[in-house]
């Protein structure tokens, strides 16, 4: 919390709104379910194996973080190689963390798999379960942010992110909502596929520590995409009138173009 909180030596604090300490704990949340209910249907993740994927949580994002030395913009500018620059950070504090040396290059990996872009089968992992935690906090990642109650409304800071990022395609507001329907199915495909459906695991979690029988991170993502599609399909009224989860979005200045 210190660094996000801009008291971690020699970084400024943590300026960007999407990917704010907010997301990391949804994320590390998200981690500790998933893994909760993989070791409820397999032979539990060794403690070693889980120590290094929950500080991978809380340091996967560490890249958007800017050195007190930079004072350009903000660390939304380095979103397409956040994910290295969250390797990068974990290398040059490790100690201040306690992680010892021998550690970094396991913990770094299961980071990697955080990126969207990224082909699992290109990471080196040293074992099994190495892999299998890789691919419970890239799929935490996901679900963390995208099951967040204002995730519609956060989408308007994550449009603000890729601009100052030059990622193309975004020139409005609107089109990151347009987008987000696209992202959907990718992510949906994503950890199916490359993530191994460990998401899946979530359930378990949910119906042995809550008595739930279903998957509430899938549910609230349905929830979002199915109304999001919705103000898609209605031309009469703005869409910032329809995103009601947080008067604060409405006093947040309109994209000009």
């Amino acid at each position: 919390m210190k660094l996000f909180a801009g008291k971690y030596p020699g970084y400024r604090a943590c300026n960007t709104e999407y990917h704010d300490l907010s997301h990391t704990l949804d994320a590390t949340l998200a981690a500790v379910r998933l893994m909760d209910g993989y070791n409820l249907q397999n032979t539990p993740l060794a403690p070693e194996t889980a120590w290094h994927l929950l500080t991978a949580s809380l340091l996967h994002d560490t890249g958007y973080i800017q050195e007190t030395w930079d004072t350009d913009g903000s660390g939304a500018k380095y979103t397409s190689n956040h994910v290295e620059r969250s390797v990068d950070f974990l290398k040059k504090n490790h100690r201040d963390f306690s992680i010892p040396e021998k550690e970094i290059t396991t913990i770094s990996n299961i980071i990697r798999c955080t990126g969207l872009s990224v082909d699992l089968n290109s990471i080196t992992f040293d074992s099994e379960e190495d892999m299998i935690a890789g691919c419970i906090l890239g799929s935490a990642d996901l679900l963390g942010q995208m099951s967040d109650r204002a995730y519609l409304e956060k989408l308007i800071f994550l449009y603000r992110e890729f601009r100052e990022a030059g990622i193309g395609g975004f020139d409005t507001e609107f089109d990151i909502l347009k987008k987000t329907i696209s992202f959907y199915e990718i992510t949906v495909k994503r950890l199916t596929g490359a993530y191994r459906n460990v998401s899946r695991f979530g359930q378990y979690h949910f119906a042995r520590r809550f008595g739930y029988e279903g998957d509430l991170y899938g549910e609230a993502i349905t929830r979002h995409i199915q109304y999001l599609q919705k103000i898609l399909e209605d031309e009469t009224t703005n869409f910032r009138h329809k995103l009601k989860r947080g008067d604060w979005i409405h006093d947040q200045p309109v994209n000009a173009h």
